[in-house]
């Protein structure tokens, strides 16, 4: 009996301290998570309203509670506990972007990103690799740590050219371009590490050392991998999505990435090829939008504790003790990013500006540095010393792009602006002039080409000009309101006008100087709202579409049919309103100036329509009910 109570004493005591020791456990968890979602939360809001990027903000907030901050007065998990969970914010970021990568936006691309994007990560790898060679690196690290630098910060440069409003500019498309072939590149140069490192080190022959049967391993699980996700994937996906249950989808999404990214470390490759490749196979999926909304929450929170503890492993030690050594190579990697970033711009036809902007943006270091240095360090490639000081230098190098950005606006902000010269087009009779070549003018002039009739496309958007031609469009850079331009196009020998400007004042003012200056050129006109169409009204435009008038007539016919009315009484519906808005638009132009009529007409408006569809429903009733009665009278004739 003793002994049993004992037992049951020790196994009670042993309960209490498993209770004790968990619920410890949760309460620490608890304060770590709390500390850590604070830091996110205000580092970045406020990291934004700086304008300096929410990866610096986070990587700030690192700083803050890492070893050299907080850490030293608070109890908060080291660094490295942390990056082994955040490293699969990594994972979900090119999950994420296997997914954007759908082959036909790749094919479009396919000049920008693997042309100039590949010249870039080569000529920018080898330069960095030369000057690492210098600075006494052994070759195998020197091509290791040119690759990994010639990477640029895709959700940094993204985020800075967005604020400025540069991403559709072609500088800002030729940066987007170059940063996916980077996003692309990262993974070979991940599968690189266990190759340069066996060529260094005790043993080493100085030839690349390959597994064959690890690596024929590898080469099957990825086919397995490849030819499985395309098989079975949509179809999970498919019985999931039946359910109903956005958790069965988020928790499938999250499953898929996982899964894959463990068959590929089974391999022995990375987590992030899995990631990247189980992404690139629902890239054509139906569901790949529900996935990327599912994933998208648990990638931005992951991607920035994944930063944050980037900033927490910041060797602060050697800013203090060797600044010189940090800063010289900082300043190293900024410049010669930036000349291999310039020279690839103007080769891909930029001006200088353009071709600068991108270069200063493009040139710090990467999130994916981060990675590719941990993986070196852990594959025996480079010691923790030099992937600490890389660590600095590429983090540094985020904030000297700020600097360097923030400098080019006051500097550019302080140059006279010099636009180009106008191109004069080619003389021609009885075409047809288009103003204004966005999505409006294009499809009139692709009509007007399929036809054979000739057409001079006049742009004021240098860049546009220049987009368009890629497709070869003839379009000239012109300002279609200026009467040297309309004379050099020859207005007076054109057969029509057509004003297909997005700014309704530049719209208007061509419209004016057109009509002044060429008064028989009939004018067709594209009118953004009633308003404008009143201002071309005046002008005595007589032909003028409002752009997105006769889409939603189109739209509301297909509404219609799909909720059961007949053909005939869609067309006569709509046909019914099309007349009525017609006619109201022309008595509402007498009122333009009164816009306490005009709303007084509107709400007027509204009975007086539906007593028209009132009485034509009557009308169509009366129609129906008399044709029995017309076939018995046929048919006693």
């Amino acid at each position: 009996m003793l002994s049993q109570a004992l037992l049951g004493a020790r196994a009670a005591t042993a309960a209490l301290t498993f209770d004790f020791a968990a619920n410890h456990f949760m309460h620490d968890f608890l304060v770590q998570a709390a500390i850590f979602l604070l830091a996110a939360a205000v580092a970045a809001p406020i990291a934004k309203r700086l304008q300096i990027g929410s990866v610096l903000g986070y990587l700030f907030a690192g700083m803050l509670i890492g070893p050299y901050g907080l850490g030293q007065i608070l109890p908060i998990y080291p660094a490295q506990t942390v990056l082994g969970f955040a490293e699969l914010g990594v994972v979900l970021l090119l999950f994420v972007i296997g997914l954007e990568l759908q082959p036909r936006r790749l094919w479009a691309m396919r000049h920008a990103v693997f042309g100039y994007g590949a010249a870039q990560v080569v000529l920018t790898g080898a330069l960095i690799a030369i000057a690492a060679g210098f600075l006494g690196l052994a070759w195998q690290q020197a091509i290791f740590v040119g690759l990994a630098l010639a990477l640029s910060s895709t959700a940094f440069t993204v985020q800075v050219l967005g604020e400025r409003k540069e991403l559709t500019a072609k500088h800002g498309r030729l940066a987007f371009s170059v940063l996916l072939f980077q996003d692309l590149a990262a993974i070979p140069i991940l599968a690189l590490v266990p190759m340069l490192a066996g060529t260094q080190g005790p043993g080493a022959t100085g030839a690349f050392s390959l597994d064959v049967i690890g690596t024929l391993k590898a080469f099957a699980i990825l086919g397995a991998v490849i030819i499985g996700g395309r098989l079975v994937l949509g179809r999970v996906y498919k019985l999931v999505a039946a359910t109903g249950l956005r958790e069965a989808m988020t928790a499938t999404a999250l499953l898929t990435v996982i899964a894959v990214a463990l068959a590929m470390e089974a391999a022995g490759l990375s987590a992030a090829l899995g990631a990247f490749i189980a992404g690139a196979l629902l890239a054509d999926s139906e569901y790949r939008h529900a996935v990327e909304a599912d994933i998208e929450p648990f990638e931005g929170l992951l991607l920035g504790l994944f930063f944050t503890a980037i900033g927490m492993s910041l060797n602060v030690e050697l800013m203090r003790t060797q600044p010189f050594l940090v800063l010289g190579l900082v300043a190293g990697l900024l410049a010669i990013k930036s000349l291999a970033l310039y020279v690839i711009g103007r080769a891909y036809r930029l001006n200088n500006r353009g071709a600068r902007r991108m270069a200063l943006a493009c040139s710090q270091g990467g999130e994916f540095a981060f990675v590719l240095f941990g993986t070196a360090v852990l594959g025996g490639l480079i010691g923790k010393p030099l992937s600490d000081l890389l660590t600095v230098v590429v983090t540094l190098s985020m904030m000297g792009t700020s600097l360097l950005l923030f400098l080019d606006d006051l500097w550019q902000a302080r140059q006279p602006v010099i636009a180009p010269l106008y191109e004069t087009p080619p003389a021609e009779q009885g075409h047809v002039i288009v103003a204004g070549f966005g999505r409006f003018g294009q499809i009139v002039a692709r009509i007007l080409r399929a036809k054979r009739i000739p057409f001079t496309a006049l742009e004021i958007s240098s860049e546009q000009v220049d987009f368009v031609r890629q497709f070869g469009s003839r379009i000239y850079y012109g300002d279609a309101s200026r009467l040297d331009i309309l004379r050099a196009a020859q207005a007076g020998e054109a057969r029509a006008f057509v004003i297909a400007i997005d700014d309704m004042d530049a719209a208007t003012k061509t419209a004016q100087v057109v009509r002044t200056h060429f008064p028989e050129l009939k004018i067709y006109a594209r009118a953004r709202n009633r308003q404008h169409a009143y201002a071309l009204l005046d002008l005595g435009v007589e032909v003028i579409r409002r752009e997105t008038y006769e889409s939603a007539l189109d739209l509301t016919r297909e509404v219609l049919r799909g909720l059961g009315y007949r053909e005939t009484e869609v067309k006569r519906s709509v046909q019914l309103f099309k007349t009525f808005d017609e006619k109201r638009l022309i008595e509402d132009y007498k009122l333009a100036s009164d816009t306490d009529k005009l709303r007084a007409r509107a709400r007027s408006s509204i009975e007086e329509l539906q007593q028209l569809f009132e009485e034509d429903a009557a009308s169509a009733a009366l129609a129906d009910a008399a044709k029995p009665a017309l076939k018995v009278v046929g048919g006693e004739r």
